[in-house]
């Protein structure tokens, strides 16, 4: 992992954000400090009313920068990043991520950075896999994660992000840009890594949250995270990402954020299990999407695919699917035979 050393930030740039959910609204709410920023989304009533409002619902009480507008339309938002030097930010979750790119077929874009984290459902393909696949090599793309709760992004709070991808150029355009005030962001060639970091602790998040909504305590707490933290290495060694990987930003730092933080979504998910509420009340009550909800399944079916032993997800997933129930979870892993760490 290398890291910007410039002490000075990047010339102002062009950049657009499509997708207005929370965490699409915070990363233009922070680099429309330095630079000029539209944010688009498909609802277009509900992003009129933020522009008048200069706010997002999802995030109250954070005022939009001066320099962040909302775009006029799809087209405005394209044209707008279309000069040397533009950013293309696609900010939908994973779900959203193909329809997406498929409307940027055929259209003339420097690159686009994805800020999703998961597996497709049916498919089973990262998100670098799917840019691939719609939009061919002609693009260049990369993923901008990390531990990054969007409220506090919002407010201007430190963190830190890591911006992977292929492209160098990408990855020093991203640096450049994002990087400053209270935001660092380093930069990895290990896109699958980065990608399998962020995607499975949303996973394990579920797991930690059951654990501490069933009173089992900080010791189990830690146990989880650590043994999730090798699962996740080793379905990304699997896959082709480098060890080294998960023990940074996007793997440990962003497992220690989802499973720990009370900002968490995945987190909160788990404890409504362990209060017995249906799954489907939970994701209500949320109002967001709990991207470890779809990938519990998809990371279960790869691993046995794969032939990589994931306890820890199995459990999840069969307390979201097969109807087994959280205490169930915990009994099978303090089960399992002994093994040499």
């Amino acid at each position: 992992m290398q890291e910007n050393t410039s002490k000075h930030a990047g010339a102002a740039r062009k950049v657009s954000v499509l997708g207005a959910g929370a965490w699409g609204t915070a990363v233009a709410m922070a680099l429309a400090q330095r630079h000029d920023v539209l944010l688009w989304g498909r609802n277009a009533a509900a992003l009129q009313a933020m522009g008048a409002a200069r706010e997002n619902p999802y995030l109250p009480g954070y005022t939009f920068p001066e320099r962040l507008q909302v775009a006029a339309g799809f087209d405005a938002a394209l044209a707008h990043v279309a000069e040397p030097g533009g950013l293309l930010i696609a900010a939908c979750p994973v779900a959203g991520l193909r329809p997406l790119l498929q409307s940027l077929q055929g259209r003339q874009i420097p690159n686009v950075v994805w800020l999703c984290k998961g597996f497709e459902y049916d498919t089973g393909l990262l998100p670098h896999q799917i840019v691939r696949e719609v939009l061919g090599d002609a693009v260049a793309g990369g993923a901008l994660s990390g531990p990054s709760f969007a409220q506090e992004v919002a407010k201007g709070l430190p963190c830190a992000l890591t911006i992977a991808s292929e492209s160098a150029a990408l990855r020093a355009c991203v640096v450049e840009t994002a990087h400053g005030g209270n935001m660092r962001v380093y930069s990895s060639e290990d896109l699958v890594g980065v990608e399998v970091g962020g995607a499975v602790k949303n996973v394990l998040a579920i797991a930690t949250g059951a654990a501490d909504g069933l009173g089992l305590g900080l010791n189990a707490r830690a146990a989880l995270i650590t043994r999730g933290l090798a699962e996740i290495t080793r379905l990304g060694v699997a896959l082709g990402g480098k060890h080294e990987t998960f023990m940074g930003l996007t793997g440990m730092g962003d497992l220690i954020l989802t499973c720990t933080g009370d900002l968490s979504r995945n987190r909160r998910v788990g404890l409504g299990l362990a209060q017995g509420k249906a799954l489907d009340v939970i994701v209500q009550e949320l109002g967001h999407v709990a991207e470890g909800v779809p990938c519990a399944k998809a990371v279960r079916e790869l691993a046995a695919k794969l032939g990589v032993e994931m306890p820890i997800t199995n459990a999840v997933a069969g307390v979201l699917f097969d109807g087994d129930q959280p205490q169930t979870m915990v009994a099978r892993l303090l089960s399992r035979d002994p093994r040499g760490e």
